[in-house]
């Protein structure tokens, strides 16, 4: 059984950088470069990054399976009445099984306890099965942009959104 637990204390962070860390080394190691993974992890994935996050206004919940972490996705209400969906990550063997649909359900969820009329993301050009995914749920292409992140990377991103 698949549930969403809001992080709060330190040792759940601690565990959600710990997933970070396998699933980027996993996932993006054939759309970005070993160097952008490793800088990416440490300024936004990092215990210390999520705990600025988390004092910032994001929220961060685990997926349990049957009570063992599996994945994680953090949100961040928005001043514009929209819900920002900041990650959305689960370990490879637990791909497939509907969880992603889950959390969405749940992100709607939180989205519609707001009243945001609108969730939005970022994700990665090439990272083709994830928009397969997100066109799925129902989200369309907004637009299209390159940002800088510092030592000289860039998120080269198609942003998504779905409408409330």
């Amino acid at each position: 059984m698949l549930t969403f637990h809001k992080m709060t204390a330190p040792d759940q962070i601690a565990v959600t950088a710990s997933l970070a860390q396998e699933i980027w080394n996993e996932h993006f190691i054939h759309i970005i470069s070993q160097g952008q993974i490793d800088y990416m992890l440490e300024k936004f994935q990092s215990v210390d990054a999520m705990t600025k996050q988390i004092s910032d206004g994001y929220e961060y919940y685990l997926f349990l399976e049957d009570g063992q972490p599996v994945g994680y996705f953090a949100v961040q209400p928005q001043k514009d009445c929209t819900l920002y969906l900041s990650k959305l990550y689960l370990l490879k063997a637990h791909r497939g099984k509907g969880y992603a649909r889950q959390a969405f359900e749940e992100i709607k969820a939180i989205a519609a306890g707001n009243n945001l009329k609108q969730i939005w993301l970022t994700v990665n050009i090439h990272n083709h099965d994830t928009i397969a995914v997100y066109k799925r749920f129902g989200m369309t292409l907004l637009r299209t942009q390159v940002v800088g992140i510092g030592n000289g990377y860039v998120m080269d991103d198609e942003v998504y959104g779905y409408e409330m």
